[in-house]
């Protein structure tokens, strides 16, 4: 098994009523539930980015980060289709997966 990160891109941002946070929040807790044990890190949300070269500081890029989470996987393609059922997808946000190489 090797470690996978699953970087998000974009969504929706937070809902505007308890409610809707409320029914986002169950659709997060059902995907985790269906991912179970291969969750090594739940990750959390990201805030305000800046990004750092040696030309300076700037803003967030256009589509910047905004959470992760690491999960066991047995190859890439199987962290790909756990990241299939990823509620951000349903909300016009996109997730990166990455193999986390041990060193």
């Amino acid at each position: 098994m090797a470690k996978f990160v699953f970087t998000y891109h974009g969504g929706g941002g937070m809902q505007a009523s308890e409610e809707e946070m409320a029914a986002e929040l169950a659709k997060w807790e059902t995907w985790y539930g269906e991912l179970g044990a291969s969750i090594l890190d739940g990750g959390n949300p990201f805030g305000q980015t800046k990004n750092v070269t040696t030309n300076g500081v700037s803003g967030p890029n256009d589509n910047p980060a905004t959470g992760y989470t690491i999960i066991d996987a047995s190859d890439i393609d199987a962290a790909v289709a756990s990241a299939k059922g990823c509620p951000i997808l349903e909300s016009g946000g996109s997730v990166e997966v990455a193999e986390a190489i041990d060193m």
